[in-house]
């Protein structure tokens, strides 16, 4: 069964849990090969495995999803921990963290949350234990939070929806040694150390503006909203040296010789494409000054790990005009 952790109010700092006042029960009995060992450092984000050559990812996000009605899955989260090998790598766990940096996730709390919060009543959060650690649980959608409820059988149980950025701030603020995500759904679960998740919140943009957009609905504004956010965001390209150390950045070339400056919202972006690139900051500016000098470039690819967009340069208009 899962043990619950006592949380202040929702009308007070989320940061600040009450461990004293969790209410315990069993463990949640876990096979050891789901808990990941992930150093996290700067190296780990410039020095991914070679992978073979894949086929390109789809460029939009996964149909919103409602296993639940009133509980919308996270698509792209659950679509990322259902592609989990047997045994997941580092490359596997920060492919899963990147694809987490927007939406929303689902807490699990003890008695009803709606009626709780109505009376201004403190919040048990569901957390689970292994060995000595403590992790948050958190899921992404209303099948695994049933596989959750069947695991413990506590039905006296509710869900609350938090953005993804708020339940990785309570872990990395709270007593958490990591995040676990649908922890009861077998072959489609992982836990998130909380050094990468800090690492993954240091490293974001702080609106995450353009992962967001990415896996939204595609419409005719999306590649004028992504232009726009592109000049304010926090932004990367990846980098290699040659052997006399000059360092390149990596562009997308197409079929009829088109080239794309690679642009990526976020450094575990760049780690998912496997080729063992260096994320290199980039502010909006650099990168209208880029294009500017070098007419070749066509446009740029956003986050060709997928989902993705490519923008040519009459879409990139808001871009350019940094360069004046």
């Amino acid at each position: 069964m899962a043990l619950f952790s006592r949380r202040d109010r929702p009308d007070e700092p989320e940061t600040t849990p009450q461990q004293d006042a969790e209410a315990a029960a069993d463990d949640v009995v876990l096979p050891e090969e789901i808990v990941p060992e992930v150093g996290i450092s700067f190296s780990t984000y410039g020095k991914a495995a070679e992978t073979p050559a894949a086929v390109r990812p789809a460029a939009e996000a996964p149909a919103r999803t409602q296993t639940v009605p009133g509980l919308p899955d996270n698509a792209i989260v659950k679509q990322a921990l259902a592609a989990l090998p047997e045994a997941p790598q580092n490359t596997d766990v920060m492919n899963v963290m990147r694809q987490a940096l927007q939406g929303h996730l689902y807490v699990r709390v003890q008695g009803d949350a709606k009626a709780l919060i109505a009376e201004g009543q403190n919040l048990t959060l569901a957390v689970t234990a292994i060995g000595d650690k403590r992790f948050l649980l958190a899921f992404t959608g209303g099948a695994a939070l049933q596989d959750s409820v069947r695991a413990d059988g506590d039905a006296a149980t509710s869900a609350v929806g938090q953005p993804a950025s708020t339940v990785f701030q309570n872990v990395v603020a709270g007593p958490y040694a990591g995040l676990f995500l649908d922890h009861a759904t077998s072959g489609a679960r992982l836990i998130l150390p909380s050094e990468l998740i800090a690492k993954a919140l240091e490293e974001a943009d702080p609106t995450f503006a353009v992962k967001t957009l990415l896996v939204s609905e595609r419409t005719p504004r999306t590649a004028v909203d992504v232009a726009d956010a592109l000049t304010r965001a926090k932004l990367w390209v990846a980098g290699n040296a040659d052997p006399e150390g000059r360092i390149g950045l990596a562009e997308a070339r197409s079929t009829d010789g088109r080239r794309r400056l690679e642009v990526f919202s976020h450094p575990l972006e760049v780690i998912a494409l496997g080729r063992g690139d260096r994320p290199l900051p980039i502010t909006g500016e650099q990168l209208a000054k880029a294009l500017a000098a070098d007419d070749g470039i066509t446009g740029v690819v956003v986050d060709p790990a997928g989902p993705w967009i490519e923008l040519g340069r009459t879409e990139l208009a808001p871009v350019l005009a940094l360069a004046d």
